[in-house]
């Protein structure tokens, strides 16, 4: 489990870029970044209720965020807790059954944090818990109130326009024991998180340190993976390895279930049962990313387990860069994830054509109807403290400096597609990289030290 947020800062696994000071709420994100963002969203809920009239704008607003519950996999065993990340985003807060209450008129920008009450009898059991005070010092917030107040204190705020997220609620006990008889006594809330999603979505220069910090340490990962592999191995044997060179080079855990997916079952998009033998001249496609410090990462490789391509494998694998490369070099404010996406299909279509899995003849609308078969997953998505991150955002709104994306094309052809040039049936191949869109000098790649060219992939897999 994660420490407390109170010993967090003695924890800290440093790696090059990220350098921890005293101060700092969470590493890297000191006090003033987290009010910052809650100030941001106290702002954003001021101008959305100026935009439905005068009476909304200047009346009182409330805004409650909950965090997560610790959740147990069978009676008193927990899962390894992970927070909630909008709570986390505005609080820097690792423990359960917490909450942050934002009040005031017209711009809720007062702040009150919840926390669990110290608990020496819990606290051997479950570790060290920072208290009402240990809190304070930590978040900078000066108001600071045990859970069990959440209820009464928000019985205080009683007419105020509520902004919560009600529909699916974060912390389910807390909800009905203490925002529940809120809501039942005054109108609809307004959603949160799609404010907060829009915030968390452009990043701080703070931010992208920690996120290039995760990419480096998950491309060294792979890089040692590639060693590992020298001919017939087992898809557990690459999670493991996987998994251990994150951990042991700073990272706190995996981001999500990494796809170790040898030979035919790379066509399968989210196979994660990762437990099968994979035979010497097979690829092996792993999609895998770790999280540090509340920031993760997402790449993919695809690579020969034996260390060499063979012609077909090889040709596949370079239609699919070929593609990824255009698709970065268009990652720029102003063009969407959506015609990234479209510009994918399209180059797509003109590799299968190439490739002969296409025929010449083919109308264009056939070749994007191939295209959508042998690849059909979206070119990316939003990248930050969840890996699917910002789900609130449309992925045909403009892209800004500051935000973070993955760009992921695959062509995936199974052994039983006889439509399919006999060379290529049974081969799957994703290469997926995260992006960082700047100003200027073109997108920052956070996992350009992953090896992807056929020549470094062969040079890290022969590298024992």
């Amino acid at each position: 489990m994660l420490p407390s947020p109170n010993l967090l800062a003695r924890s800290v696994k440093l790696v090059p870029g990220v350098n921890w000071r005293q101060g700092e709420v969470t590493p890297g994100l000191t006090q003033v970044e987290y009010e910052l963002r809650r100030h941001r969203l106290a702002a954003l809920v001021e101008a959305q209720a100026e935009r439905l009239g005068p009476s909304d704008s200047s009346g009182p607003h409330v805004v409650v965020v909950l965090s997560h519950p610790t959740r147990y996999m069978t009676n008193d065993i927990p899962y390894p807790f992970h927070q909630n990340q909008d709570f986390l985003y505005l609080t820097g807060i690792l423990e359960a059954d917490s909450a942050l209450v934002l009040h005031g008129t017209g711009r809720p920008d007062q702040a009150i944090l919840f926390v669990p009450r110290r608990d020496p009898a819990r606290e051997l059991w479950d570790g060290p818990r920072s208290g009402t005070d240990g809190a304070a010092a930590l978040t900078g917030i000066e108001r600071v109130h045990c859970t069990e107040e959440l209820g009464l204190v928000l019985r205080s705020l009683k007419g105020s326009a509520l902004w919560y997220d009600n529909s699916q609620p974060s912390h389910p006990q807390l909800h009905q024991t203490h925002v529940r008889p809120l809501l039942e006594a005054g109108p609809m809330p307004r959603p949160v998180r799609p404010l907060t999603h829009s915030l968390r979505s452009l990043k701080s220069s703070a931010e992208v340190a920690l996120m290039q910090a995760a990419g480096q340490i998950t491309a060294r990962a792979f890089r040692k993976t590639m060693a590992m592999t020298q001919g017939e191995i087992d898809e557990a044997h690459i999670y493991a390895k996987f998994d251990f060179e994150n951990r042991v080079h700073g990272a706190n855990f995996l981001a999500y279930p990494p796809v170790i997916a040898g030979g035919n079952r790379a066509n399968t998009l989210h196979y994660i049962n990762n437990n099968q033998v994979i035979k010497d001249g097979e690829m092996v496609l792993l999609d895998g990313g770790c999280e540090y410090y509340g920031y993760v990462s997402d790449i993919t490789r695809t690579w020969p387990v034996n260390g060499r391509f063979t012609a077909a494998q090889a040709e596949l694998y370079e239609a699919v860069l070929e593609v990824q490369q255009a698709c970065l070099s268009m990652c720029a404010p102003g063009v969407s994830l959506d015609h990234v996406y479209s510009s994918m299909l399209a180059l797509l279509g003109r590799q299968l054509k190439r490739l002969g899995v296409v025929k010449d003849s083919a109308s264009d609308v056939d070749v994007l109807k191939a295209a959508r078969r042998y690849c059909p997953h979206h070119v990316g998505h939003y990248l930050g403290m969840d890996v699917h991150d910002t789900p609130e955002l449309s992925r045909s709104q403009a892209l800004q400096p500051g935000m973070a994306i993955t760009i992921e094309p695959g062509l995936y052809i199974s052994e039983d597609d006889t439509q399919a040039p006999v060379r290529f049936r049974g081969l799957g191949v994703r290469i997926e990289d995260d992006v960082v869109i700047r100003d200027k000098g073109g997108p920052l790649i956070l996992s350009s030290d992953a090896p992807k060219t056929i020549a470094d992939v062969e040079r890290a897999c022969a590298h024992r």
